[in-house]
């Protein structure tokens, strides 16, 4: 996988320099471009991994700006509102994740989205604990971050 990585890099560097434009746009065509024609080449390989992956990873980057967006959004609407509409709470989240950078991602992108804050991973590993300003349904908030993030950073590492 870190040798069609960094294939794919090497392609998308060769296409900006054939090309002559040096921007990011054109490195980001070019990484699309090698992305397809490694695929296309190793369709008969059993090692696909990566062209699995790296969707996944694109697909989560995406998912993540819309949930930062969406927060932010919540979050300032209701500092300009003279009406508090939190219902702040401290959830014990139940983990999926087993390993350390399962947990540690997962509580990394809890804690980069405003309103949620990952405090502390049990002894065992098996519960977060979270704090959040917007809890009106404890179980509708841990079926968000469970279907949400969790499953989307488990598809990526495991």
């Amino acid at each position: 996988m870190k040798v069609q990585f960094l294939l794919n890099i090497l392609l998308s560097t060769v296409w900006v320099f054939l090309t002559g434009t040096i921007n990011a746009s054109n490195f980001t065509f070019g990484f699309i471009l090698s992305f397809l024609v490694l695929w296309l080449i190793s369709s008969h390989q059993n090692n696909r991994k990566y062209f699995v992956i790296i969707p996944r990873v694109i697909s989560f980057t995406f998912y993540f700006l819309y949930e930062l967006i969406k927060a932010n959004l919540q979050v300032a609407a209701d500092v300009v509102t003279p009406k508090f509409y939190m219902e702040p709470g401290i959830i014990k989240f139940p983990l999926d994740a087993k390993t350390d950078l399962e947990i540690t991602l997962l509580a990394n992108v809890i804690t980069l989205t405003p309103g949620t804050l990952s405090l502390d991973v049990s002894n065992d590993r098996k519960v977060l604990y979270i704090h959040a300003m917007y809890v009106h349904d404890r179980e509708e908030f841990i079926n968000s971050i469970k279907n949400g993030f969790e499953k989307r950073i488990l598809k990526i590492v495991r």
